[in-house]
């Protein structure tokens, strides 16, 4: 019995023992016609035996490539794909160069919110750089929420963004909290009135209530005196 620890390592463990060993004896096969017939016919049982590789474009190319991969590059062979070398197939990539168009200062804010910033020191008409302003002010204050969970004084929010550009926008927080305070104070003023209001009518129907009441247990009262005036005049005991 043979042991897999100690038979030849698998180039490529997912198309089996079967497939290398096809690919070692091809080797051998000096007729170049017969040779080639035999790549042909493990290239369609590569195929069978690994059908996810259909959904891949150009999934035949990848098994060509396999083929050469498994005869270690020694294969003499006609394939219809230019033939991988082992340098190309595990050449390294380059390296991907970090972005490095913003500055250190405005990374944790995101690079839409710089172009944001850029697009604001561009901008001409005043009264659309002010509502620049107060939108990037609006979005560093979320941005600044998330990641502390705690809130944020306007005075830091003016002195950081006026750090990162150098001065050119300062932000006023009068311009978000006016519009902010008016609304509450409206709401507040319209609910307050609705609250007196309706203690008013609240009120109200309580007294009402009492009175009625009052005017029920009188009249009880005036009844109860009565028949105690006509039981004591027949000798009765009087109702308690």
């Amino acid at each position: 019995m043979k042991y897999n620890t100690t038979r030849d390592k698998l180039t490529m463990p997912e198309y089996g023992r079967n497939i290398q060993q096809m690919v070692e004896y091809m080797r051998t096969i000096e007729d170049p016609v017969k040779r080639q017939k035999n790549a042909r016919a493990i290239i369609e049982l590569m195929g069978i035996l690994n059908p996810h590789l259909k959904n891949v474009e150009d999934f035949r190319h990848k098994l060509w490539d396999h083929l050469y991969l498994i005869a270690d590059f020694d294969l003499d062979v006609e394939s219809p794909y230019p033939t991988p070398t082992k340098e190309k197939l595990f050449r390294k990539p380059d390296p991907l160069p970090y972005p490095r168009s913003q500055q250190k200062k405005q990374r944790h804010l995101g690079k839409n919110l710089a172009a944001v910033i850029d697009k604001a020191l561009h901008e001409t008409d005043e009264e659309k750089r002010r509502g620049f302003t107060q939108s990037i002010a609006y979005y560093m204050k979320l941005a600044y929420a998330n990641w502390h969970k705690e809130p944020v004084h306007d005075d830091m929010i003016k002195e950081e963004l006026s750090e990162i550009t150098n001065g050119e926008l300062n932000y006023t927080a009068t311009g978000i909290k006016v519009k902010f305070d008016n609304r509450n104070n409206n709401n507040g003023n319209g609910g307050h009135k609705k609250n007196l209001s309706a203690n008013k009518n609240r009120n109200q129907n309580n007294n009402n209530r009492n009175n009625n009441n009052n005017n029920r247990n009188n009249s009880n009262n005036n009844n109860n005196r009565n028949n105690n005036n006509k039981n004591r005049n027949k000798g009765g005991r009087p109702n308690i």
